[in-house]
C-alpha cells in the first residue's frame, strides 16, 4: 500500500494466516464452534428486536460498500430457517448496494439492538425481488417498498461484546459533543462542491426526512 507520494508507508506487513496465528494463536472451542448455518430461535429473537443493520456488499471488482438500514424493530422478516427478507425504503437513489448485488450476490449483515452489547452476523447470497405479496407485508405508514432484498443464509454467528464495551456506544456520558461533528449538510456542500449554503442544504435534508421517510 503506497502513501500519498507513491512510497511505501509500512515495513512490517502481514501477508499470511500463519503470520497471524504466530501472534494471536488459535480460537477457543466456543469461538471456533459457534458458527451455524440456519436462523434458529435465538437468531430470530435477536432479529425481531433489531431496528438497525449494516449491509456489506461488493461489486464484481471487489470494491466494497457498507450501508445502514433501519426501521421499527422487527422490520427484517425471517421467511424460514435459511431465508430472510429486508425491505428497501426510500433513499437517495444511488442504489450502491443494489448495483453491487446485481454484479455480486455475496452479502454480509450485522444486526444491532440498542443497549445490547453483542451483535448478530449473517452472510449469504442475496437477490432483489419485487413479489407483490411479500412487499405488501412490509407496508409502513401506508407505503409499500418498491423492492425487497432476500438473503439466502449461509453462515450465522453471534459476535462478542468487546467492541461495544470498548467503544462505550450505549453510554451517553461517553458520547461526543454534537457541535464537534460535521453535519450531513456540511459534508454535502464540501464533497459535492455545491453552490448552495449549508443552511439551504440542511433545509432540503430536513424536508426530505419528513416527506420521504417511506
Amino acid at each position: 500500500m503506497a502513501d500519498e507520494t507513491g512510497g511505501t508507508r509500512f515495513r512490517d506487513v502481514v501477508t499470511s494466516v500463519d503470520q497471524l496465528r504466530e501472534v494471536l494463536g488459535s480460537p477457543g472451542r466456543r469461538a471456533a464452534q459457534k458458527v451455524v448455518t440456519v436462523l434458529d430461535e435465538p437468531c430470530r429473537r435477536f432479529i425481531a428486536a433489531s431496528p438497525l443493520l449494516l449491509l456489506a456488499t461488493a461489486n464484481a471488482r471487489g470494491v466494497m460498500d457498507v450501508s445502514p438500514k433501519g426501521d421499527p424493530a422487527g422490520f427484517v422478516q425471517v421467511l424460514d430457517a435459511k431465508t430472510m427478507a429486508i425491505p428497501d425504503r426510500l433513499g437517495n437513489r444511488r442504489i450502491d448496494s443494489f448495483r453491487n448485488i446485481v454484479e455480486n450476490p455475496n452479502v454480509g449483515v450485522i444486526f444491532i439492538v440498542p443497549g445490547t452489547e453483542h451483535t448478530l452476523r449473517v452472510s449469504g447470497k442475496a437477490q432483489i425481488v419485487r413479489d407483490a405479496d411479500l412487499r405488501e407485508t412490509m407496508i409502513v405508514n401506508g407505503k409499500i417498498p418498491d423492492h425487497v432484498l432476500v438473503v439466502s443464509v449461509e453462515r450465522v454467528l453471534f459476535h462478542c461484546p468487546k467492541c461495544m464495551i470498548r467503544s462505550h456506544l450505549w453510554d451517553p456520558d461517553a458520547w461526543p459533543d454534537p457541535a464537534a461533528i460535521p453535519t450531513l449538510a456540511e459534508t454535502l456542500v464540501a464533497h459535492a462542491k455545491l453552490a448552495e449554503t449549508v443552511a439551504d442544504v440542511q433545509a432540503v435534508i430536513d424536508k426530505d426526512a419528513v416527506e420521504r421517510l417511506y
